[in-house]
This record gives structure tokens, sequence and C-alpha cells, in this order.
């Protein structure tokens, strides 16, 4: 009774999110790149220190002198950063330009603004926010919420026995195409399942970072001084680069990459067993209840 309770959790929760699942997982797959994205297509974005930074004037007559007739409306200096270029926003009647500077020789680097990233950006906000601000990322954390009780129920669905357990690790190959797509929704299911859950969970803290921050400063009450930062905020801080793979090199984000491509074949391979066990039935019925009325 319990199992078949988390099937009906299982399955109608995977067709709910189903297709928000699939977009969120693309998204997620292409903004992992973030970093190679912009030092190919903004290489003026990491400079070399070479003494004092120039100041925002400084760097603002150094733009006035390199684009005659613009006005300079902002400067962004980034003081704990010293290897980032700056951001100058210039602007004359008909024309604004966003472009990178060498904040220590005051040189041009480059559009700060390419089109490239500028796609780029749109692609991580709809992952982080679905192009819809505060309200988009409430949004993402009741879908990361649905998405770890899809791991829930489909652990609890999937175990076989332990008779049967090295039969829901392994996809098939030799049976029809029914039995091959259980398979690999088992099989991939099994396999995947922590990381699933782990940029589900990550995935609610981004948008819910209040009840996380709680439960750690309870732990820590007492245990570290009022304002310090102890290990359980530590923690939290991980969890941005555990969801997004920051926390090593390329070959980490190109294997979080490819993961990320998982869940969408879940879906589909999902969405061909609901369709196979429940909608096939349900048109063979009435198809043939049709042909009795007919024949009546």
């Amino acid at each position: 009774m319990l199992r078949r309770v988390f099937f009906q959790l299982h399955l109608w929760t995977g067709i709910g999110v189903g297709l928000y699942v699939v977009l969120i997982s693309l998204t997620g797959s292409i903004v992992v790149f973030r970093r190679e994205v912009y030092t190919y297509f903004r290489p003026g974005t990491i400079v070399v220190p070479r003494g004092e930074r120039l100041s925002q004037d400084a760097l603002s007559a150094a733009a006035t002198r390199v684009y005659p007739g613009f006005r300079v409306t902002h400067v962004q200096i980034r003081r704990r950063q010293p290897t980032i270029a700056a951001e100058i926003w210039l602007e004359d009647r008909t024309k604004a330009l966003h472009r990178l500077f060498d904040p220590y020789s005051g040189a041009d680097l480059g559009d700060a603004e390419p089109a490239v990233t500028r796609w780029f950006e749109k692609v991580a906000d709809l992952h982080n926010n679905l192009l819809s601000g505060r309200r988009g990322r409430t949004v993402n954390g009741i879908g990361g919420l649905c998405v770890s009780l899809l791991c829930v129920t489909g652990a609890v669905i999937w175990w076989p026995g332990l008779g049967q357990l090295r039969r829901g690790l392994t996809v098939r190959f030799g049976g029809n195409w029914k039995r091959l797509n259980w398979d690999l929704h088992s099989a991939l299911g099994f396999w995947s399942l922590a990381m699933i859950f782990m940029w589900a969970l990550t995935g609610v803290y981004l948008a819910f970072p209040r009840p996380f921050q709680a439960v750690v400063d309870y732990l820590q009450a007492g245990r570290i001084e009022a304002g310090a930062t102890g290990p359980g905020d530590e923690f939290l801080a991980w969890f941005i680069n555990l969801h997004f793979g920051r926390f090593a090199g390329l070959g980490t984000r190109v294997v979080w990459g490819v993961l990320g491509l998982v869940p969408p074949v879940l879906f589909v391979t999902g969405a061909i067993m609901w369709w196979n066990r429940v909608v096939a039935p349900q048109i063979a019925r009435r198809g043939e209840n049709l042909q009795l009325t007919i024949r009546n």
C-alpha cells in the first residue's frame, strides 16, 4: 500500500514538474561554464596587478580620452578583487557604452557586454530566476522541493529487493523497447540520485537561505564569537560552489554539465512509461467501448 502511494506521488509530481526540470537542467548545464564563457569572450576581464590601482576620477579621465564626446556615468572598481578589470559606463546623446578598463594603466580592454555574454546572462537569469526576479527564485525553491520529493519517492519505488539488486542497477539491451526504457529510467535514476538530490537541496537553499541559516545559527550558538564565521557558515557557502561545480577545474564542470542532461532523459523515459501504462490502455478501452456502441 505504502509503495503504491509513493508511486502515485512520484508519477504525478514528475508529470507536474517534468518540463520545468527539463528547462532547469538544460540551462544549468550551460551556466556551469560561466567562467570559461567569460574568460573566452571577455578576455580583458582578468588583469595583472601592477602597483596601485587608479582612482575613479583617473579612470574616468582615461575613458573620456579614449572616447571623446562621451560622458562617464559610472565607474566600478572591485576593491577586493585586484585581478578584475574596472567597468566603466559612458554615454553621449545617441549611444551608451559599457567598457572594461585596466585599473592600473587605464587602458581600454574591450566591450564589457559582448553579444555572447549578454545571451549567457539571459540563460543564467532563466536558470536562477525564471526571468522573473524574486518571484521566479521562489518558484525555483518550490521546484527544488518537488525534485527532492521525486528523489525520495523514486528511491523507494526503485528498491527491487536484495535478490534483484543487480537487475535494478543495469540496462539490458536484449529485451523489447519497453523493457529497455524501464531499465534506462531505473538505472539512470539510481546512479544519478545523489547528484540530483544535491542539486535540488542546494537549489532550495539558493531560493530560501534563511531557514538553512537559522539551523546553522542554532547549532553554532555559544560555540563561536558573535559576528564570526563558523564551520556551518562555511558549509552553506560551499552549497553555491557545489551547485555549480565551482570547487574544482574544468573537468568537474564538464561532469556537472553532462550529468545535468540526465534529468531530461529521466523525464522522457518516465513520460513514455506513463503513456504505456496509463494513457495507451485508456485510449484502447475507449476505442473498444466506441466500437461496441457503434455495433449496438
